[in-house]
């Protein structure tokens, strides 16, 4: 019924624009009044794969994102138009691809974007430098690092995604484990929960064991390194991924090869519902996920347990793994003036503070703050110490997480550590020959 109700509603819109066109060419009297109301009309149309909830009713509990734009509304007197992204619509395209192609023939104003697309049209200049914009001016360094390219902050977001290690405090006190700091102390163990019994002491999927990876080799970059230095030595060939993927992956590595990591299951399983039966029942005493997982009881939020969220092991200790989204502006975009306006609302610490209340995240703005469950403490210090490691940076001449999520796949299926790095290789000549 509602998907009648949207094609109507596009049918409707795409008739009056129609009628408005003949009445210009036959050169109506009302002309000036049909010009004047389409003018006055403060209006910016977002790409995002969120629908937006019945715009019109009242009373209705809104997601956070809705409630941020609702404030915008108010404030501006702004339409904020919803255009979707459905597999229905689409096919075979991802929403990746989709937004590419809408925000290269600038069909939208704002657009909610991953990772990889802000890094890709920030490099070919398609979206607004939002590095003078009010609300970039309280955001934590991760996400300006993250998402600067050409020393043009390019996209923000409303949250900063974390992944780390959940955990089963009982296990391991069981055991008289520490929680582990570096990569040794985490091998070790999972050697005791092997040797008493536990048969898979990591319950892994095939999408997050990339972030043993990231939290490894870039830790010194992150944490007391010439970050800038680093990433511009590594645009330009002077230094090699695989040289900073090789502990990592050597690591995991080691991991399948004493049977710590089901390689064969985890190459099947989607993320949580390949391992969280294991772990909730304490088969398994060590998943990772992000975040969010420790808020909802979909996930890992209602355990029978004492579970604690900590960092991955690295030479740093444990380490918070933190990928950045964000919303961007087209360049040429059509309502350009109202779409900085409204992203200045949406992103202001008013809104990030509705934002992250809401869905108890971790907010871009170092002047807000979110009370964190209890099992998430440990991983939110890290970060509020400014301690982490980025899996996504739009400064990277070579993706990161797509990239690296695919060739640990490889390494899941069989191939050496030396054959995935070099994977890396290669992606990094094709990048060198853009």
């Amino acid at each position: 019924m509602r998907k009648v109700a949207q094609r109507l509603a596009a049918a409707c819109l795409a008739g009056g624009m129609s009628l408005a066109l003949a009445a210009c060419a036959l050169g109506d009297p009302n002309d000036n009044v049909i010009i004047t109301e389409e003018q006055d009309e403060k209006k910016v149309n977002l790409f995002s794969p969120m629908e937006k909830i019945d715009p019109d009713a009242e009373n209705v509990a809104r997601s956070a994102f809705d409630q941020t734009v609702i404030i915008a509304e108010e404030k501006l007197g702004v339409n904020v138009a919803y255009r979707t992204y459905t597999a229905e619509d689409y096919q075979d395209k991802t929403y990746d691809d989709v937004t590419l192609d809408r925000a290269r023939n600038n069909m939208d104003d704002l657009y909610l974007l991953n990772p990889d697309v802000i890094q890709i049209l920030g490099e070919e200049g398609r979206l607004l430098d939002l590095s003078d914009f009010d609300c970039a001016k309280n955001l934590r360094e991760v996400v300006k690092t993250a998402n600067t390219v050409n020393g043009k902050l390019v996209a923000i977001p409303q949250e900063v995604v974390a992944y780390g290690l959940f955990v089963n405090k009982d296990m391991f006190d069981e055991y008289e484990l520490e929680l582990p700091e570096t990569p040794e102390e985490f091998l070790e163990c999972c050697k005791v929960f092997k040797e008493n019994g536990i048969e898979t002491p990591v319950g892994a999927n095939r999408w997050w064991l990339e972030t043993f990876v990231f939290a490894q080799g870039f830790a010194d970059m992150y944490n007391g390194g010439d970050t800038e230095a680093e990433v511009a030595k590594l645009n330009s060939g002077e230094s090699r991924y695989s040289d900073y993927m090789r502990p990592g992956f050597e690591f995991l590595k080691e991991l399948i090869d004493r049977g710590y990591v089901d390689a064969k299951k985890a190459y099947v399983s989607e993320a949580i519902e390949g391992e969280g039966d294991d772990f909730l029942s304490q088969k398994t005493p060590i998943v990772m996920a992000y975040w969010g997982a420790a808020n909802t009881e979909t996930a890992y939020g209602k355990t029978d347990f004492h579970m604690q969220v900590i960092g991955f092991p690295s030479s740093h200790g444990q380490m918070p793994v933190v990928t950045i989204t964000g919303f961007g502006i087209g360049t040429d975009a059509e309502h350009l003036g109202d779409a900085k306006d409204t992203l200045e609302v949406i992103l202001s610490d008013e809104a990030l503070e509705v934002y992250a209340e809401t869905n108890q995240v971790i907010s871009p703005s170092k002047n807000v703050e979110v009370d964190c469950v209890p099992a998430l403490k440990p991983l939110n210090d890290k970060i509020e110490d400014n301690v982490y490691v980025l899996a996504s940076n739009a400064g990277f001449k070579v993706e990161q997480w797509g990239n690296t999520c695919l060739i640990v796949r490889k390494l899941l299926e069989g191939a050496t550590v030396d054959e995935c790095m070099a994977e890396f290789d290669k992606l990094q000549e094709e990048s060198l020959r853009k």
